[in-house]
């Protein structure tokens, strides 16, 4: 009561013990009073809280005020207790309705889950569909419901799982591989596979958050007739990329065409062909592959008939080729195909050539060949074949098999009987079924020898070899003898003769090898290494040849060629060798006793050292008189000359004809001395030409003109014979005039009175041709052997008797031109020098003597 309030303050401090008067507390006041007005001023806050705040707030407030700090402290935490002992009454409270809550929802959701797994199980449990179910922690799957027994599906559980044993191939392989796809990534499906009863069942695949779930459907018949259809449509739609992905493997072009013509699908060797980026240039672009008219030619054909198969030529990458074209024609387009038998044509056309080729170089084999085909029928024979039998060619191309034909040899008698025929003949023939080649000899009636070689065929058949070795039986044995014979005739010979093979070691020698080189008879017989041989040999010889030896038998002379020689032994005998090569290796070796013949030929070198040396001495001798006679003789053609001219003085016709006279004759002289000095300059090798562009018909003319004075004396024509002449050609112009002159020359020495000479020119393959042809006597044949001997002068019918170096120079300039000189003479039919000019003249070389 706000009345009270000072009074019972008053009255709780008047019974207080103070100190000092502080206002503190007594200490010996007991604690359950304190207690007692805690618990009674809480008491009184809370029913004043439950009279009014505001009231409850003063209240308390003066209650409080009136405690002291201890009290108060003790007060507070007494109020704080209450407080959460208050406060959590009430959450319990509040959270025990909101559990009652909670358990009744959830009892009512498990009385739902309770009734939906009674449906399941009920659904599960019937006979239209199975499960499947895979549990992450256990791989062990777990299998509910069941299938029809007319869906081919086993009730058994491993039968069940072990799809091979009750679904086709291609549905196994596909469910297969849907379960992995599955169960590993999570790709979920839907199927229709095939049982081998032919029942379709539909699968369905799903995977949740803790399992993998398969689900096997067994279908209605309305059902089923649409999963067969799905089925079908799946396998053809597989098949499709099958073929599809065959087509486009192909190196060969393939087209599938709308129902107007468009092309719909190529594959790659299409549009390679094409020369297009890809397929689907190829199409978009039209391109194609065979030209307007075999495309029309393809559709005129598919108005009668679906099918179209022809060769057609097309260019492709810039050749052209031939492709079998193969076209179908259906109710929604066409598809064809393209194979190209270029090369085939070609291999074929090359097979039947090497076929031809083959039948024809066995046909010129002089060894019997006949080939029979896989049944036993004879195919091919050579001329051989037919000669060596001598059947009739008619017999033979019946294609007889192989019994028959060795069935008629034995009844015309032309092999051997044998004492049981039909046990020989099926060994024969037992080639057949053999693989590896059969030999046989064959001893026939007439004495000869028959080698029969059996090659079976890979594609069946046997080649037969029909091979005479009778003349090789006699061969061997006539060599055989030959052998026997030249071992006697070695053993007869002066010459020593030595055989080594390729190891080095002797094969053969015979007694004047070993009696040439003091070795002994049992050097054969130990067959004794080269190497040996020439250590007892070299001490014998002042130059050993063996060395050489040693390496041509040895190998080590890698050219491997044939030689000879001379060795000088130190008892003065003198060998001439030779090393020869043979075919199988082998080098044989001969030695030539000619110690008579060296020591004749040494003396006639001596000899003719001697005469070379007299020769050169001539040649000398001349040569240095006719350059002492060449300057006076100039002296005396100038003075004559000089003295034939009028302001020199008149002179006599007696002295006129005398200074002619001395001219004439000093010129002659002039000419010998000249050639003289030409053939000096030849034989020391210094005379050059000048080998320029030459007139032919110029030179003709020019040495025309120095012979007309002594053809005008005698009265005798000169004919040019320049038609077929060329009118330039190489070579020296000074020298062929000069050889013209000389020939001319002398035609005009032995020409008769009033007879024509002829000089002719043409021109041949190889150069030109002069030839300067004379009506005189005709040349002896035994003069015609030195007619081109230096200073070999005979009158022989002629005029004048010269110094004989005329045709001696002609000889020796056309030589040096690399040409020839020829002479047709026969006697009163007149003599004919013709010489041959190269087209390339040789240029300077030494004429020959």
């Amino acid at each position: 009561m706000p009345g009270d309030t000072p009074r019972q303050a008053g009255k709780v401090d008047s019974g207080r013990k103070t100190d000092s008067g502080q206002g503190k507390p007594d200490a010996t006041e007991p604690r359950f009073s304190r207690l007692g007005r805690f618990a009674l001023a809480s008491v009184s806050g809370t029913a004043l809280l439950a009279a009014g705040p505001a009231l409850a707030q003063d209240r308390l407030a003066a209650t409080l005020f009136s405690f002291g700090t201890f009290e108060v402290i003790q007060f507070s935490m007494l109020a704080g207790v209450m407080g959460a002992a208050l406060l959590s009454a009430i959450v319990l409270i509040r959270e025990r309705a909101r559990t009652a809550a909670e358990n009744v929802t959830l009892r009512a959701r498990v009385a739902d889950l309770n009734g939906e797994i009674r449906r399941s199980e009920a659904l599960l449990g019937l006979r239209d569909q199975r499960l499947i179910v895979w549990n992450d922690e256990h791989r062990k799957p777990e299998l509910l419901g069941s299938l029809p027994s007319e869906s081919g599906a086993p009730d058994e559980r491993a039968s069940f799982l072990a799809f091979g044993r009750w679904l086709t191939a291609r549905s196994a392989a596909a469910l297969e591989n849907a379960v992995a796809s599955l169960r590993e990534r999570g790709a979920a499906f839907d199927l229709v596979i095939e049982a081998q009863n032919g029942a379709p069942i539909e699968v369905q695949g799903r995977r949740t958050a803790a399992h993998v779930i398969v689900r096997f459907l067994s279908l209605s018949d309305s059902q089923r007739q649409q999963a067969r259809l799905k089925l079908e449509n799946q396998q053809l739609s597989a098949e499709q990329v099958t073929i599809l992905g065959l087509i486009e493997a192909l190196e060969t072009p393939f087209w599938v065409r709308s129902k107007d013509g468009q092309l719909k699908w190529v594959n790659g060797a299409y549009a390679r062909a094409v020369e297009a980026a890809d397929r689907e240039t190829a199409i978009r672009e039209s391109r194609e592959l065979l030209g307007t008219q075999a495309r029309e030619a393809i559709e005129k054909q598919h108005q009668t008939n679906p099918v179209f198969t022809q060769s057609l030529s097309t260019v492709v990458a810039g050749d052209r080729h031939v492709f079998a074209v193969t076209d179908f024609s259906g109710a929604e387009g066409s598809a064809g195909i393209a194979v190209d038998k270029s090369e085939i044509d070609t291999i074929r056309a090359e097979y039947e050539r090497t076929v031809r080729s083959h039948a024809d170089t066995l046909d010129r084999l002089t060894t019997a060949v006949a080939i029979f085909d896989a049944d036993q029928k004879l195919r091919f024979f050579n001329q051989a074949f037919q000669k060596l039998w001598e059947l009739d060619l008619a017999f033979l191309t019946s294609a007889p098999d192989n019994a028959l034909f060795v069935d008629r040899l034995r009844s015309e008698g032309k092999i051997a009987e044998q004492p049981e025929w039909r046990r020989w003949k099926e060994n024969l023939l037992s080639t057949y079924r053999s693989v590896d080649p059969q030999e046989h000899l064959w001893h026939l009636p007439d004495g000869r020898t028959i080698r029969v070689v059996a090659n079976p065929q890979p594609k069946g058949g046997v080649t037969w070899i029909f091979e005479n070795l009778t003349e090789k039986i006699d061969l061997e044995s006539r060599y055989a003898t030959a052998v026997r014979v030249q071992g006697e005739t070695l053993d007869n010979l002066a010459e020593g003769v030595a055989v080594f093979g390729p190891d080095g070691r002797i094969r053969l020698s015979n007694p004047a090898f070993n009696a040439l080189w003091s070795l002994s008879d049992d050097v054969v017989v130990q067959k004794m290494h080269i190497s040996a041989i020439r250590l007892r040999c070299d001490p014998l010889a002042k130059d050993s040849p063996w060395p050489g030896f040693v390496a041509a038998v040895t190998g080590f002379d890698e050219e491997r060629l044939n030689r000879d020689g001379h060795a000088e032994l130190l008892n003065g005998t003198v060998l001439r060798y030779g090393v020869s090569h043979l075919p199988n290796g082998h080098v044989m070796i001969t030695f030539v006793d000619v110690t008579d013949s060296v020591n004749v030929e040494r003396a006639l070198k001596e000899k003719n050292d001697a005469l070379e040396k007299a020769d050169r001495l001539k040649n000398d001798f001349v040569q240095h008189i006719s350059y002492e006679l060449r300057s006076p003789l100039t002296n005396i053609i100038g003075f004559t000359e000089l003295l034939s001219l009028p302001e020199t003085g008149p002179l006599q016709p007696k002295q006129r004809e005398y200074v002619e006279h001395i001219g004439i004759s000093s010129s002659v002289l002039l000419t010998i001395v000249n050639d003289i000095l030409d053939l000096a300059t030849v034989d020391a090798g210094i005379m050059q030409l000048d080998i320029a562009e030459v007139d032919v018909r110029k030179t003709i003319t020019a040495a025309a003109d120095l012979v007309a004075d002594r053809l005008q004396e005698h009265s005798i024509s000169l004919k040019l014979e320049t038609a077929f002449a060329p009118d330039i050609m190489l070579g020296d112009e000074i020298r062929i005039r000069q050889i013209l002159y000389n020939l001319l020359g002398n035609a005009t020495n032995y020409a008769p009175e009033g007879s024509i000479i002829k000089l002719a020119c043409r021109q041949l393959e190889i150069g030109t041709e002069f030839s300067v042809h004379d009506d005189g006597p005709g040349i002896p044949p035994d003069v015609l052997d030195t007619v081109f001997g230096r200073f070999e002068s005979r009158a022989n019918g002629g005029r004048r008797r010269g110094a004989g170096l005329g045709l001696s120079i002609v000889k020796s300039f056309v030589e040096l031109h690399g040409g020839t000189v020829r002479i047709d003479t026969a006697p009163e039919q007149g003599t004919t020098v013709s010489c041959l000019f190269p087209i390339n003249p040789a240029g300077m070389r030494d004429a020959a003597e």
